[in-house]
């Protein structure tokens, strides 16, 4: 039988947890409530990548073998004090609260609703119609190994560089990995007429054409996506996730499969030497590795160029 609530004070602000006993990961009998000290103890690493940005959530409200949906409205029965950005969607005009996290009782509280992913959306509420980073999104075909996706992930990471641009690399709690890439947004102190903020549809068309260079400099390796499940053995990078309203799994967000895996920030020089593994990273071991790590994707929080 589930244990009666358990009541946190974070921030000033007391929040309920609610079937604190309820198996999420039942191959690791794991519950909700090691899911909610999980996300307690990554606060300080995650949260700065959540703010001022919408997040979107995906609800596993009995755990991981039942069902599932994504939510990207704050609910309605949300507190008074978790911010929100009115957002008018592209496809039925239809205007919704998109949620904002500004700190760890805003996280937890969402999290006690049975939101495991956090995902987040590529710009934030003060322009959400230009992205401040770039994503890309390895996926690698069902005859390809990880160590393709690692090799993959080098020439991308050497492509940008040639281009004096910088990215951050982490898994993404499946089988692939994300490279992000800080871009800026606006600066009223640059006065250069040929210096602009880059539109998503804009992101979008240059990594395009960069993924076709390289798929045609490394063609048993790199390839443009194609509808469906992407089959054989090379890397498909998406550039689609570099739309308004898509979103990409939260650095250090847990993902809602076998083994409670982590989308975990990596250094390039872990890449380099091609060892690690998705299946390395997890609620029992990502506390850790940032305890001797520290945050390791905190490089996309500065250094911000224009693409254009």
């Amino acid at each position: 039988m589930d244990a009666s609530p358990l009541i946190l004070t974070l921030d000033d602000k007391e929040i309920a947890i609610t079937h604190p006993d309820k198996l999420y990961w039942p191959d690791l009998q794991l519950t909700k409530l090691d899911m909610i000290k999980y996300y307690q103890s990554m606060t300080t690493v995650a949260l700065p990548y959540f703010k001022d940005r919408p997040v979107t959530l995906r609800m596993f409200p009995r755990g991981i073998k039942d069902f599932s949906f994504y939510r990207r409205e704050l609910p309605d029965n949300a507190p008074d004090w978790m911010r929100f950005v009115d957002y008018t969607t592209v496809t039925n005009s239809h205007r919704i609260k998109l949620p904002l996290i500004d700190d760890m009782a805003g996280l937890i509280w969402l999290a006690n609703l049975g939101a495991i992913e956090f995902h987040l959306w590529g710009s934030k509420a003060n322009d959400l119609m230009h992205p401040d980073w770039l994503v890309v999104d390895f996926d690698p075909g069902d005859q390809a190994g990880f160590e393709q996706v690692l090799e993959a992930a080098l020439k991308v990471r050497d492509y940008l560089q040639q281009r004096d641009l910088s990215g951050v690399v982490k898994t993404s709690g499946g089988k692939g990995l994300h490279i992000y890439v800080p871009l800026r947004v606006a600066d009223s102190n640059n006065k250069k007429a040929n210096k602009q903020a880059a539109s998503f549809e804009q992101v979008r068309t240059w990594l395009k054409n960069a993924i076709a260079e390289l798929a045609g400099r490394y063609p048993q390796l790199i390839s443009l996506p194609k509808k469906g499940t992407h089959k054989g053995q090379t890397i498909s990078i998406d550039y689609t996730q570099n739309s308004i309203g898509r979103n990409t799994a939260a650095p250090y967000s847990l993902r809602a499969r076998q083994g409670a895996p982590v989308s975990m920030p990596l250094e390039w020089s872990e890449i380099e030497q091609g060892a690690i593994r998705p299946e390395d990273f997890n609620l029992l071991s990502a506390p850790m590795r940032v305890t001797k790590k520290g945050d390791v994707f905190s490089p996309l929080l500065k250094g911000k160029r224009y693409l254009l």
